[in-house]
């Protein structure tokens, strides 16, 4: 069975000052754009059985310029929803909740259109893209690209793991970075991560 490729999307606006973005969509920054270039080559020594992406303009900007050609969008590939702390930053959050920890609290509701989301339902999705993901390993010999987003794609790697969504918390991810989730023994291992090309 082939490996699991997770791409965070290169560097934005909001990414760059710590601002939470889920839904609002947001273009790469030039860095972003030069990050999601240089990851090309990288990916593409791979052989790439299927792609899925995150259908924010981020994601779908960075998928663009790595050349990863026409990914299959998903919305379980969506960033974890932020509710009402949507560009909001960690810092202001804790002026109000000096102990907020997302990966442990979850956060506060938001509009009717975006209420928010809990660990679990972060860690739900991922296992629907996980589920996903192994058919079309299954079908296709090579690896499954996943380009999509920091804390989503934490959560997916402790679920890939067999660990709890709050345990996303152990596993940092800077933009436009590769990680790697293969296997060892038949079980799930991590491969590589926070990847980049050398400069």
């Amino acid at each position: 069975m082939g490996d699991l490729l997770l791409v965070r999307h290169g560097e934005t606006a909001w990414s760059l000052t710590g601002r939470h973005t889920s839904w609002t969509e947001l273009p790469l920054t030039e860095n972003g754009r030069a990050q999601a270039r240089s990851l090309g080559p990288l990916l593409t020594s791979h052989r790439i059985a299927a792609v899925f992406c995150s259908p924010r303009l981020r994601a779908r900007e960075t998928a663009a310029l790595a050349g990863l050609g026409s990914p299959r969008l998903d919305e379980d590939l969506g960033e974890w929803d932020y509710g009402a702390y949507e560009g909001v930053t960690t810092a202001e959050i804790q002026r109000e909740r000096p102990d907020w920890f997302l990966f442990r609290d979850g956060v506060a509701a938001g509009p009717p259109e975006h209420p928010g989301e809990s660990p679990e339902q972060v860690g739900a999705r991922a296992d629907r893209v996980l589920a996903a993901a192994d058919a079309a390993l299954a079908q296709e010999e090579g690896s499954v690209v996943l380009v999509a987003h920091g804390h989503y794609l934490r959560v997916l790697t402790a679920r890939r793991l067999g660990l709890p969504p709050s345990s996303g918390a152990l596993f940092q991810l800077a933009t436009g970075t590769v990680g790697r989730l293969s296997t060892e023994h038949g079980r799930p291992v991590l491969a590589a991560w926070n990847v980049r090309p050398p400069s």
